[in-house]
């Protein structure tokens, strides 16, 4: 499948945030962009038209008059953006991102995330930039604004950054007679940032973990529990069980887990935030969010 080079107005309206009607305007009154037009006279841009657009979104969200950023050239651009980059470095960074996923360019993804991290730690950097990236992401993907290389290449470097910090953690040894958690994946579901950052924020807590990673039928957790006992399962649910309830799917883990009322079972991901609390056994634990992980992992510490 060819990478997608050329976008609509409609695509810059959902990368930037701009309206369709205002970047019209943008572009009779200042000439700001020069589009290409199709046989059937549609604006068509290309990959400059949409960073140019990234970073004029960026001054002008930041205040500075469109009149007055479409006076200055490139080298004054750039100074610009650098001097607002130094008070907005969460926003500013977003948009980097952004330009490194459609040029699939690792050195400027490597380069923007570094300067965040001189300021700030990664728990920071993953709630400020990492998440409203993907939240972002997601919504362009399924608009069909980006296509699926672009999100599986800015998603894999994000996962190689938690894991390496992961790596850092795990070579501190942890407390003895300390709670262990089993992390995994449902079946079929291969969606694994939210699941890896859970297994930092873990081990960052001091407890010890067992990751199993994506794509875990149920029935292979009881091999785990034949050399692990009283372990807490934490598992991620995004897309998967599809076709299950979560009712259906915890009645299952129920009927393949012994002694399941001492086996935990905490539960993250999209389809859980939806899930009604009343129906999960004593067992089960719904966590909304990371944040929330954090703050049962500090009572569960206590």
């Amino acid at each position: 499948m060819a990478i997608k080079t050329k976008f609509s107005i409609k695509d810059l309206e959902n990368l930037s945030g701009i309206k369709a009607h205002t970047i019209r305007i943008w572009e009779k009154r200042y000439n700001l962009l020069e589009p290409n037009r199709t046989d059937t006279n549609i604006r068509e841009y290309n990959l400059n038209s949409l960073k140019k657009l990234l970073n004029v979104a960026f001054l002008y969200n930041n205040g500075v008059k469109i009149s007055k950023i479409a006076a200055l050239d490139e080298k004054e651009t750039k100074a610009q953006i650098k001097k607002h980059a130094a008070v907005n470095k969460e926003t500013r960074a977003i948009t980097s991102l952004k330009t490194a996923m459609f040029e699939f360019n690792y050195p400027l993804f490597t380069k923007t995330v570094s300067e965040l991290e001189e300021s700030n730690d990664f728990r920071t950097l993953f709630f400020k930039v990492f998440i409203p990236l993907l939240e972002e992401l997601g919504t362009l993907w399924h608009t069909g604004t980006i296509d699926p290389a672009h999100e599986h290449f800015i998603s894999e470097l994000i996962k190689q950054r938690i894991i390496a910090e992961i790596v850092a953690l795990q070579k501190t040894e942890k407390p003895a007679n300390t709670p262990t958690f089993c992390l995994y994946l449902p079946y079929q579901e291969i969606h694994e940032i939210g699941l890896l950052f859970a297994h930092y924020e873990i081990l960052k807590a001091n407890f010890s973990t067992i990751y199993l990673g994506t794509n875990i039928p149920l029935k292979n957790l009881k091999h785990v529990l034949k050399h692990h006992k009283d372990l807490i399962f934490l598992s991620y649910f995004t897309v998967k069980p599809e076709q299950k309830s979560i009712e259906q799917y915890l009645k299952e883990y129920g009927a393949t887990i012994q002694n399941t009322q001492n086996q935990k079972l905490w539960l993250m991901g999209r389809r859980i935030r939806k899930t009604d609390s009343q129906i999960l056994p004593s067992n089960v634990k719904a966590i909304r969010d990371h944040k929330d992980l954090i703050k049962q992992l500090n009572d569960l510490k206590k």
